[in-house]
């Protein structure tokens, strides 16, 4: 029987390759936690301050890789979604949404970080740099809100880092010799012992090179994916429940509404939504939620279309003329009746929509509309890349080919899903 890789396999080897890979910050993740367990117990207000969201991000991403693969394998891996064949496009669209989900553990930097930019910037892929760390004297080992403090500080990456120093080439002596582009630094060991300081010289590996300002384009990719993904799909959800509830009502009332909203939809259709996306942008500015709204509000006149065309052919059935008799609601018609009928065009529609939804952002943030300066976005990548063609082509070429290999997945994927609900299509 010849093996055939399924949507589990991807999922199971995804997590224990980055289990593996990323082992001593898992560890040091998991000290974090309890660390922040104990605090929350002996210092309660202490511990609320330092709760915030990329905290939470990480603590998530922590125990998702270890429990989601056991999940999956002990109880859903039977499932049809997860039994379906690996081909490419689902790998591409199933690994997304696990970077999505782990990107903290992916990441070995903070996609904004930036530290001495003339040692950093523009550098090329797979290059390796020396920075000088200053790590705290394990002697004199701190104790509470010190201690979560330090462990803190050693899992989770931050955007600047004052500890951390890029150098060309260091001389240990009476003092640290440090030089960054034929200057020479100087700095006093007795000064570190002082703070009980311990310099270490590392290394960073930047896989797929540096932006202009020394960031890191890897972390960037994964930390806009993340950007991609999460607004493509609050974005479809947002279409879906206008789509699907506009089109039920015109549908199934007929009559002045369904006139209404067909002429409500023709009107939209008629107008192009660029200038609608622009306009509502300058008046609300485009942060990431608007950006979501907007994207959402103009994406939902094809499933209306869709909706109201299976609607109005379903009311003239015998089935849904019995369930009209026996007294079933409105509310119940359409989560009974009607949605189970029609789910199949509709989910084709919204896989369609999810890839015209990712390239409808990487425009806007190309164009300097999208969902801000706090985000990294594969379109605002594209943007500033395009200035640095000649010197440094990594930095448009991977976000580039990032955005054309979703694309071409969602459309792909949208395709299969089309011919696996109706056979004919296969001749």
């Amino acid at each position: 029987m010849k093996f055939k890789l399924k949507l589990w396999h991807l999922f199971i080897t995804f997590c224990i390759t980055l289990i593996i890979i990323r082992f001593l910050t898992i560890v040091k993740l998991f000290s974090l936690f309890f660390s922040y367990i104990i605090l929350l117990l002996t210092d309660f207000s202490s511990a609320l301050n330092q709760l915030n969201f990329e905290l939470i991000d990480y603590f998530v991403s922590g125990v998702l890789i270890i429990l989601l693969p056991l999940i999956i394998f002990f109880r859903f891996k039977n499932l049809k979604i997860f039994q379906g064949k690996l081909d490419f496009s689902s790998l591409v669209i199933g690994t997304l949404f696990l970077i999505f989900i782990f990107s903290p553990l992916i990441s070995n930097s903070h996609p904004d970080f930036q530290k001495n930019i003339g040692l950093t910037k523009l550098l090329p892929p797979f290059s390796n740099t020396i920075f000088l760390n200053f790590e705290r004297n394990a002697i004199n080992k701190p104790s509470g809100i010190d201690k979560y403090v330090e462990i803190k500080r050693a899992v989770i990456k931050y955007s600047f880092d004052t500890e951390l120093i890029f150098v060309d080439s260091i001389h240990v002596g009476k003092k640290i010799l440090y030089y960054q582009n034929q200057n020479t630094f100087e700095i006093s060991i007795d000064s570190l012992g002082a703070k009980q300081m311990i310099p270490k010289l590392d290394t960073r590996f930047f896989l797929l090179g540096t932006d202009e300002f020394g960031r890191d384009i890897f972390a960037r990719l994964i930390y806009g994916a993340r950007v991609s993904i999460f607004v493509g799909v609050c974005s479809v959800f947002l279409s879906f429940m206008i789509g699907l509830l506009l089109g039920s009502a015109s549908g199934y009332f007929g009559g002045m509404i369904d006139l209404t909203l067909n002429r409500l939809t023709d009107t939209f259709l008629s107008f192009p939504a660029i200038f609608l996306i622009i306009i509502i942008l300058a008046l609300f500015g485009n942060s990431i939620f608007v950006v979501i709204f907007v994207l959402g509000f103009s994406g939902w006149m094809s499933l209306f279309k869709i909706v109201r065309s299976e609607v109005m052919s379903l009311k003239q059935k015998d089935f849904f003329i019995s369930a009209q008799m026996i007294g079933l609601s409105a509310k119940q018609l359409l989560m009974k009746e009607i949605l189970p009928v029609i789910l199949t065009p509709v989910i084709v529609n919204l896989v369609y929509l999810f890839g015209s939804v990712i390239l409808a952002e990487a425009a806007l943030s190309y164009l300097g509309l999208g969902t801000g300066t706090n985000h990294p976005s594969w379109g605002s990548m594209i943007d500033a890349g395009q200035n640095y063609l000649k010197d440094a082509w990594w930095m448009i070429f991977f976000p580039g080919l990032a955005l054309v290999i979703t694309l071409y997945s969602a459309n792909d994927l949208g395709q299969k899903i089309k011919v696996h609900f109706n056979p004919q299509l296969r001749k």
